[in-house]
């Protein structure tokens, strides 16, 4: 199916459900890790869930509420009604989009979508009437889920039988495009068996369900090639590991706000202030951008994950990258983060990326000159000198930060936050008291 055109209505759907001959439709939504959940319903049951939502137990869902107040209702999003191009054509399965309500019928406050909407009606109270994102999210390709196998030795941009994921990537990227998300570009990646397929950039809120169907579909189509896909943000030891580079700029109306023609960086004082927010906030909403054990595996120096908090035009060892600005492209201005990984919540990173971006305009941060130097190649001693901070290097360590950020509580509001922080303490703790093979290895025949 041709990706069809937005926004549908509820009476768009049912009739391309007729016309299509869909038989089932998936109703998607995340937990509050980004984990995608889904239920199927039947397709003659759409009316019902248009006008009522479907309930369903949200005790079992992780983050979501305890059993004494478990009844939730997802409410379809008709917008994001799309055919899945990897179930049979014949009695089809489509799949949409959830918002989480109570059963009082208000946004359920556990939802990791509610919570980038509410970041996007603060943008838009500030006057903002879009806040674009373009992912670029990089994934490996293995032979199993058990083994890191690789399938090449291939290199950054290789074709050649190296790459043998080609044919893999070329089904995937078409099903992308069946599934409503335009691609612009796809490559071989710097490690062996990695791989990058960039989405174009939307309004936040498509480009985080975007994520969410960008992940599924490559997962779902490696296992048609009998191999497994991961955005496990380091899965290989001494190479680099997958990130999710967040492109990110606000318009008014058709302008960009980010853009000014007589600054020397072509950047507005709105663009100054959302890059100065981001690099303030940044330790501290670090655990959700890179929120798992591993995600700090790939947050060291010399992997092209950047740990220091700066930003530059050219430097790709900064935090914040501000691509250069060409003649005519005033609305490809724009700032790009690079620590965030593809294993996040995308809901929530770009909430609180947006959130962060915005304190900065509402308090006019100043955004400290560009580092337009190797940050790796210096030395603690004279990066303390210059102020620049690094990242946290542990989860445990960014928690901590988190579970002190107002910011943070803010964006998430008190329900999420408290159970995001239980989660991953959790997790840290869960982490810090295995015996690992490097321990064994070091210390067993000499201690």
């Amino acid at each position: 199916m041709a990706a069809t055109v937005s926004p549908l209505t509820p009476e768009n759907v049912m009739a391309l459900v007729q016309e299509q001959d869909i038989r089932f439709v998936r109703l998607w939504f995340t937990d509050i890790l980004g984990q995608l959940k889904a239920f199927s319903i039947n397709a003659t049951e759409l009316a019902d869930a248009f006008e009522g939502g479907m309930g369903f137990d949200g005790s079992s869902i992780t983050g979501f509420n305890p059993i004494e107040e478990s009844d939730m209702i997802a409410m379809p999003d008709p917008s994001t009604f799309r055919t899945l191009p990897w179930r049979p054509e014949e009695q089809g399965v489509a799949r949409m989009f959830c918002d989480i309500v109570t059963p009082e019928r208000t946004p359920y406050e556990g939802d990791p979508r509610h919570v980038l909407r509410r970041a996007l009606d603060r943008a838009r109270a500030m006057g903002f009437d879009h806040y674009f994102v373009g992912p670029e999210l990089e994934y490996f390709y293995f032979r199993s889920a058990t083994s890191t196998e690789v399938l090449d030795e291939g290199g950054y941009f290789d074709l050649t039988t190296l790459d043998a994921g080609s044919d893999l990537r070329r089904e995937t990227i078409l099903a992308l495009e069946q599934l409503g998300i335009h691609t612009e570009y796809a490559h071989h990646e710097v490690g062996p068996s990695q791989h990058e397929i960039d989405i174009r950039y939307a309004d936040a809120l498509k480009a985080a369900d975007d994520c969410m169907t960008y992940r599924i579909t490559v997962k779902e189509y490696a296992m048609k090639y009998g191999l497994h896909a991961t955005f496990m943000p380091k899965p290989l030891f001494g190479k680099n590991g997958s990130g999710m580079h967040t492109h990110q700029s606000l318009f008014r109306g058709e302008q960009n706000a980010f853009f000014d023609a007589d600054d020397p960086y072509y950047l507005s004082d709105v663009g100054k202030a959302f890059i100065a927010g981001q690099l303030r906030h940044a330790r501290e909403i670090c655990s959700i951008f890179a929120q798992w054990v591993n995600s700090y595996k790939r947050l060291v120096p010399g992997y092209e994950a950047p740990v220091y908090v700066a930003w530059s035009r050219r430097n790709r060892s900064a935090l914040v990258r501000v691509p250069m600005y060409h003649p005519g492209k005033e609305r490809a201005t724009r700032m790009e983060l690079r620590c965030p990984d593809p294993a996040c919540n995308p809901y929530l990173t770009f909430a609180v990326l947006l959130q962060a971006g915005l304190e900065g305009i509402e308090h006019r941060y100043e955004l400290p000159d560009p580092m337009e130097t190797n940050l790796y190649h210096l030395s603690s001693e004279e990066r303390r000198r210059l102020g620049i901070e690094q990242l946290p290097a542990t989860l445990g360590e960014a928690i901590e930060l988190t579970a002190e950020s107002e910011l943070v509580l803010r964006v998430l509001g008190e329900h999420m936050f408290n159970r995001y922080i239980e989660i991953k303490r959790q997790e840290w703790d869960d982490y810090r008291v295995q015996v690992t093979p490097w321990e064994l290895e070091r210390y067993l025949p000499v201690l």
